[in-house]
């Protein structure tokens, strides 16, 4: 069986027992359950729901497993003969699921 779930922003495909990492959810706490309610699709073998744009009554399952934060990306601007440089780090925060 395989699922697409909109989260964040984001669309993720998901199998069962997958870990995947998904955008900073603002509720979730490690350790705790987390439900994914807006599913687009869902397949099992030749069998396809596709919804319209999600499906109703379908709920997916996870575990978080951890939440932090991922590694430094660098953004660094520059322009020439102007005298003008700018460097500025981002760490993106991120949570780790595991599906049911």
């Amino acid at each position: 069986m395989i699922a697409v779930i909109e989260t964040g922003g984001k669309q993720y495909l998901i199998k069962p027992d997958a870990v995947i990492t998904v955008e900073k959810i603002a509720e979730a706490k490690e350790g705790e359950k987390l439900s994914f309610d807006k599913v687009l699709l869902t397949a099992e073998g030749d069998k396809v729901n596709l919804g319209k744009p999600y499906l109703k009554d379908t709920v997916i399952e996870a575990d978080v497993l951890k939440i932090g934060r991922s590694r430094k990306v660098t953004i660094f601007k520059y322009k020439n003969k102007t005298r003008y440089s700018k460097k500025q780090g981002h760490r993106q925060p991120f949570v780790q699921v595991k599906v049911k």
